[in-house]
């Protein structure tokens, strides 16, 4: 999948739990753990923002996107 997942990485540098981040944004801590290993087709904005706030950083430092061919059929459509 072209867009990955550095939640851990941000969780690491602000030396930040999952549980505490979890119970901050009102999540599971099994839906995080899902976020984090990339196992999700979406994210809502509203849990985004809840992230980024918590952890005072932007989408892309949480995101990051490799180009790829598979790119132009949107969800993997053909």
């Amino acid at each position: 999948m072209p867009v990955v997942v550095n939640l851990d990485v941000m969780l690491a540098r602000r030396k930040v739990r999952s549980k505490e981040l979890a119970e901050a944004i009102g999540i599971t801590e099994s839906n995080l753990s899902l976020l984090k290993s990339g196992k999700v087709k979406g994210v809502r904005f509203a849990t985004l923002a809840a992230i980024c706030r918590y952890l005072d950083c932007t989408p892309g430092d949480i995101l990051d996107y490799t180009p790829s061919d598979d790119d132009l059929r949107a969800g993997g459509e053909e």
